[in-house]
């Protein structure tokens, strides 16, 4: 793992560390395929903005290969939060 610095949409930044697999390829291209919400939420650095999304992702992809019965956050319908 190395440390990056990364840009979060609401401007504030911090130090985290990054995986291998968030290579500098990697992140350019998902730079270059950034969705339309992505950029519409706006940022004024593309990659930093790709680099947080991968990061996230491969989070995700974590937590999920550590809980596959997925028991962490299930939750039934009388949990779920009432519409508005």
């Amino acid at each position: 793992m190395t440390q990056a610095s990364e840009t979060h949409f609401d401007g504030s930044s911090s130090e985290s560390e990054i995986s291998p697999v968030l290579d500098d390829h990697r992140v350019a291209s998902r730079a270059a395929r950034l969705t339309a919400e992505e950029k519409w939420a706006g940022s004024e650095d593309p990659e930093a903005q790709a680099r947080a999304i991968l990061a996230d992702s491969e989070e995700r992809i974590i937590e999920q290969a550590e809980d596959p019965e997925g028991t962490g956050e299930r939750r039934t319908s009388d949990e779920a939060t009432e519409p508005l």
